[in-house]
């Protein structure tokens, strides 16, 4: 339909990299960018950090469940929802800083709308991407690691560097699942994951030749059958956010 489309439509995740290092412009265009991302009544509730440093890459390696490709990637960036910079620029005005839940998710969420901006710029760029969950796996180390105050935590990371791969696209769920008009139609969603499933399931026995035959719903049932990071709650808390 359009260049625009066309790139957003070819994205794959890449956890193979080149050694090649990120030109500084090239930084600069994708942080620019990054900082153009909606913004819920302008606060940029977030702040992002470059790791360039190889140790500092190897402990946030470590730190994210020994992904290797974060130590390999050319550029490891962790996007940071961050109130701290609010706080101060309330009480720099003579007002008392007040924070709940709302503000928790409108930082959350700046903080990945800027960061799907940087993906964008990146891979506009010829370069590859890949998300980093696994960030949340030892807050306390990362926040330590990246001297992170008050008010501030890392909400994920992302790979950035010069693919040495060429995954294979893989499949989302059918637009049926996903676009409802006028309202939720749980007959469509569920027909929308019967086909998914399916496809998934011949996705995963291709891409493995056999050895691997699942369907999204199974992964699914397998990945939230019990709570995940259960630990994050206490971690906010203790950085002085107030979920209520």
């Amino acid at each position: 339909m359009n260049s625009v489309i066309d790139l957003l439509t070819r994205h794959r995740s890449i956890r193979k990299f080149k050694p090649d290092p990120i030109p500084g412009d090239q930084l600069q265009a994708i942080i620019a960018s990054a900082q153009m991302a909606s913004t819920s009544s302008s606060v940029q509730a977030y702040t992002i950090i470059a790791a360039t440093d190889p140790a500092l890459k190897k402990e946030l390696a470590r730190l994210a469940g020994n992904q290797a490709y974060v130590e390999q990637c050319g550029l490891f960036l962790v996007f940071c929802a961050d109130l701290n910079r609010l706080r101060k620029a309330t009480e720099q005005s003579g007002e008392v800083f007040h924070q709940n839940t709302e503000s928790f998710l409108v930082a959350s969420m700046d903080a990945a709308l800027a960061a799907q901006n940087a993906a964008i710029a990146a891979e506009s760029l010829g370069l590859g991407i890949c998300y980093i969950g696994g960030i949340r796996n030892n807050p306390d180390g990362v926040a330590e690691a990246l001297k992170l105050p008050e008010l501030v935590y890392p909400a994920f990371g992302m790979c950035v560097g010069v693919p040495d791969q060429e995954p294979s696209l893989r499949p989302r769920l059918p637009q049926t699942a996903v676009l409802h008009e006028n309202g939720y139609q749980s007959e469509r969603s569920d027909e929308g994951v019967r086909r998914y499933d399916e496809t998934t399931r011949k996705y995963y026995e291709e891409r493995t030749g056999g050895k691997q035959s699942i369907t999204w719903s199974r992964s699914m049932a397998d990945k939230y059958r019990q709570p995940a990071r259960a630990h994050l709650k206490p971690f906010l808390e203790k950085q002085g956010f107030r979920l209520e």
